[in-house]
């Protein structure tokens, strides 16, 4: 279901009254966390898996970047025209529907056997993904109860969780047990498709009423021009952002690897440890800015990273743990209050706006993967580090972000 754009009417007050509680419904925020968490689980196995890959199928560097691009460029194409196009048309069965798909990129994967199968399995990978994220972040904000960036926080927090899982159940399963096993995580689509059906029934029944009960709390929105300002700075920042954590899920393994001389299994330790780090930032980081205003964690985020950024390359072992430990609670709180402030910058178009974050994220980081391979051919895994390590200094971008103002 949608929100109300500015020019529809909102639902008469007897049509909330039918929703019992208009406050911050936590079993459904809960429900699309945890729908999330299995969804970005799934997703995280291929990045956990590149080093098979690579050695299975004889790969170089950039012929990893360019799975990673397939896929994510799959989801950012197609994510801001699906939440555009159900904005307008609502299509509530579009996200056990999603999930689906991403069920059958899975066994694909689990069965592929050569590059360009590879290649398809992370397509349609993508087309579940770019399915699931606009629609089930609409269905959080529904059931936010006003406080929207602590429901895309928890929304987010659950995606974080499985990214992190994600590794350390691929060194679990698939990495002793070789390509086949994948298919593992086929049950984890079937749980998720479950859950998925129990949201949009409840979307169903009570979306458009809740969404009506929250109109009053949008924000009056940004002029056209500012809106074009807000959005060119908002790419420049989830560039920053998300080129740099994509050095991280893409190429953090082959770093200490290569660096520290560590195992597969031992890497994917360190890499569930940074991407554990993501989780919790990304869920203080909510709260926080509901609190304290949306610029002020973007502030916090990409310049209080950037010291850890910088002295990452050259620390020894321990070193590395504590410091990406660090760069993960920091840089991940911004990812919510960018979302919201992007949803209360062009209020009614929640889809829509949902579906360009999160397709900007997937983009830039596919893009980002795809570059970053390339170099590493050609320069070495190491130097990427001191590359991407000033990445966070464009945060500074965030002075030119418009304020958004209170109804």
């Amino acid at each position: 279901m949608t929100s109300p754009s500015p020019a529809q009417s909102p639902l008469p007050v007897a049509a909330s009254a039918t929703v019992p509680n208009q406050g911050f419904a936590v079993h459904i925020v809960g429900a699309a966390a945890f729908a999330h968490l299995l969804n970005d689980m799934i997703q995280a196995v291929l990045p956990a898996v590149y080093p098979m890959f690579k050695s299975e199928f004889q790969l170089s560097f950039g012929q990893i970047g360019v799975i990673a691009l397939v896929y994510q460029i799959t989801a950012s194409l197609l994510q801001p025209w699906i939440g555009m196009y159900t904005d307008k048309r609502p299509l509530p069965y579009l996200l056990p529907c999603g999930m689906i798909a991403t069920c059958i990129g899975i066994a694909m994967m689990a069965l592929a056997g050569s590059y360009p199968m590879l290649l398809v399995a992370a397509a349609v990978v993508g087309v579940g993904s770019a399915t699931f994220h606009p629609e089930a972040s609409r269905v959080a904000r529904m059931a936010s109860g006003g406080r929207f960036g602590t429901a895309q926080s928890t929304f987010q927090v659950g995606g974080n969780t499985g990214s992190a899982i994600g590794p350390l159940l691929a060194a679990a399963v698939v990495i002793p047990y070789g390509q086949r096993s994948i298919a593992w995580f086929m049950l984890a689509a079937a749980l998720a498709v479950g859950v998925l059906f129990l949201l949009t029934g409840w979307t169903i029944r009570h979306g458009q009423a809740k969404m009506s009960s929250l109109a009053r709390n949008t924000g009056v929105g940004l002029a056209r021009g500012k809106v074009v300002q807000a959005i060119a700075v908002i790419a420049v920042l989830m560039f920053a952002k998300f080129v740099y954590i994509a050095s991280f899920t893409n190429y953090f393994t082959f770093y200490l690897i290569e660096r520290f001389h560590l195992s597969v299994q031992q890497s994917q330790m360190y890499l569930f440890i940074f991407l554990a780090s993501i989780a919790l930032g990304t869920f203080i980081g909510g709260p926080v800015g509901d609190r304290i205003g949306r610029k002020a964690v973007i502030w916090i985020s990409f310049l209080g990273v950037a010291p850890f950024a910088l002295a990452l390359p050259y620390a020894n072992q321990m070193g590395t743990a504590v410091l990406a430990v660090a760069i993960g609670l920091v840089m991940s709180s911004a990812f919510a209050a960018l979302v919201v402030y992007a949803q209360e910058a062009v209020p009614g178009r929640v889809g829509m706006v949902s579906g360009l974050m999160f397709g900007l994220m997937f983009g830039i980081g596919g893009l980002g993967a795809a570059g970053l391979g390339k170099l590493a051919d050609v320069h070495g895994i190491v130097w990427i580090y001191h590359f991407t390590s000033y990445l966070p200094l464009l945060g500074l971008a965030t002075a030119f972000l418009p304020r958004t103002r209170a109804r």
